[in-house]
């Protein structure tokens, strides 16, 4: 069953639940459960009130009486900084942006939620460009000039400030955007109830706790039946909304095209790399896409052809532990390397762990999906639980050993604090595992840019650039390979969760890169 599943506001995929990672307990007559974990390090959470701190000086409130008095792309000018006659593969080109509103006033505050590409379709080539909030209402747009050839500058105003800061308002006012059902089961008796990250009840309460910094679960207890009976989950969308109408409104998408120049060749001597490695601080942008294929700027990525994907696999233990977007891996690696078969685990429910075995070259490669929050219509076992800070304390590790992690498309409809939380768990889970195994590697994917028409309340990229931010902020000094899904799908123009095949074997060779 394939993996590719929507994360539309009425759908996404889903992760099965195991009760031998839960510390299960009942509450009797509960009013709202809150967030905070039970016995939580005093060190966890000063850390997340220090990231939640920066954020909220990032994102300021910006109320507004008008939309006349947001950005507007169509009013705002743009400024060719320092142009010349000819310009060289490896310049960079600098552009400023001035940002006013529809009335054409200078605005006087920055925080606008921007998008830089540079583009040429002929050469199936693309790059991101580094944006730079001077906090003033003007920005420093940078593109280097990775390739020769006629190149499109373009802009886009994704939000303005004022949107933004409605956006993140909304999300961090409740925990209550998603429904989820659990499915309670005891012999030929079955029952529903509600359950939740938190709930408003005054019902008895099973509360399911994860991991050494006891993340929380809750579901109401159904009459004459256990807490360990939960066996199955699915989830709905509240009919709910933050936003005002007057917000709503800001939430439309125009771009402003900056410039088409030519590049030329003029000689330039290239700088060397060297291989690939874990560890590596990857700059903004870490790449470009040229015929269609991804070329690091910061190290020497390998090429890999099958035979060589088939060396660099034998005798590997391999993990993907995260979402859809990873899951992508494992039914993409079987096309390019025919000896890798999926091997049946007879597991029930909807999308079960995926395994593939090269028994030949001793290759194992499994997939499991990461804990809860999972947001999907389908009903799915909870028998498989995938938490992953647990699943990673339960790797013994070796050089042979490698472990891929993503997450974060099912934490964008809630309070950013549980996904802080959940990152500062893996993190910290990873520490233990360089404690008993230091030559295990271990490589963090970043999300993938989604679909522009996705309800941006619940879904949108902002949500997603913000844990972006966050996740480089948590893993900076940490010993392990960054794969930077959110740079490559924006130097692909992908726009789409779920990528083509081209973009995900980019992603497995920036992969194999660091681990062979």
């Amino acid at each position: 069953m394939s993996c590719l599943l929507s994360f539309q506001l009425w759908s996404a995929i889903n992760v099965p639940i195991s009760f031998y990672h839960w510390n299960i307990s009942t509450n009797c007559s509960c009013s709202e459960i809150k967030m905070s974990p039970v016995n939580t390090p005093t060190e966890t959470e000063l850390r997340i009130r220090k990231i939640l701190k920066t954020l909220n000086q990032l994102i300021p409130p910006r109320p507004f009486t008008h939309e006349d008095t947001t950005t507007s792309a169509t009013h705002s000018t743009v400024t060719l900084l320092n142009p010349r006659d000819t310009y060289c593969r490896g310049d960079q080109l600098d552009i400023l942006l001035e940002a006013r509103d529809h009335l054409g006033h200078k605005k006087k505050y920055g925080g606008d939620f921007l998008r830089a590409r540079m583009s040429s379709p002929a050469l199936k080539a693309g790059a991101s460009g580094k944006v730079t909030d001077f906090h003033n209402g003007t920005y420093l747009i940078s593109f280097t000039l990775f390739w020769e050839g006629q190149v499109s500058l373009s802009l886009l105003l994704i939000h303005p400030s004022e949107g933004v800061s409605a956006l993140w308002r909304a999300r961090n006012q409740g925990y209550d955007k998603i429904i989820f059902k659990g499915k309670f089961v005891n012999g030929t008796s079955q029952v529903f109830t509600e359950c939740g990250l938190t709930l408003n009840s005054s019902s008895e309460l099973c509360t399911y706790l994860y991991g050494r910094d006891q993340e929380a679960f809750y579901c109401k207890k159904p009459q004459h039946m256990p807490c360990e009976a939960l066996t199955y989950m699915s989830s709905m969308n509240r009919e709910i909304s933050y936003l005002s109408v007057k917000e709503k409104s800001l939430f439309h998408k125009p771009g402003k095209d900056l410039k088409n120049i030519d590049v030329s060749h003029c000689n330039k001597s290239e700088k060397s790399t060297e291989k690939c490695q874990i560890g590596m601080k990857i700059p903004v942008p870490g790449g470009y896409t040229l015929q269609g294929r991804w070329i690091t700027t910061f190290c020497n990525q390998i090429q890999l052809d099958t035979n060589n994907i088939n060396g660099c696999l034998k005798g590997k233990l391999i993990y993907l532990l995260g979402d859809s977007t990873i899951c992508q891996w494992i039914y993409y690696l079987p096309k390019v390397v025919k000896t890798l078969k999926f091997f049946d685990l007879h597991e029930t429910g909807a999308f079960p762990k995926r395994l593939l075995l090269d028994a030949g070259r001793h290759t194992q490669i499994q997939w499991k999906k990461h804990g809860f929050p999972i947001i999907t219509h389908h009903l799915y076992s909870v028998t498989d639980e995938a938490y992953i800070p647990r699943e990673i304390d339960l790797i013994s590790g070796d050089k042979n050993t490698a472990i891929a992690i993503t997450f974060g498309h099912h934490f964008r409809p809630f309070p950013i604090d549980l996904f802080i939380r959940r990152a500062i768990s893996i993190r910290k889970a990873i520490e233990r595992l360089f404690l008993r195994s230091p030559d295990t590697k271990v490589i963090i994917k970043t999300e993938n840019i989604r679909e522009m028409h996705v309800e941006t309340e619940w879904f949108g990229d902002f949500h997603g650039y913000i844990q972006y931010l966050i996740l480089n902020d948590i893993f900076k000094d940490l010993n392990v390979g960054v794969i930077d899904a959110w740079d490559m799908t924006i130097a692909y123009g992908t726009n789409n969760l779920h990528p083509p095949d081209h973009v995900i074997r980019t992603q497995i060779n920036m992969f194999l890169s660091y681990i062979c």
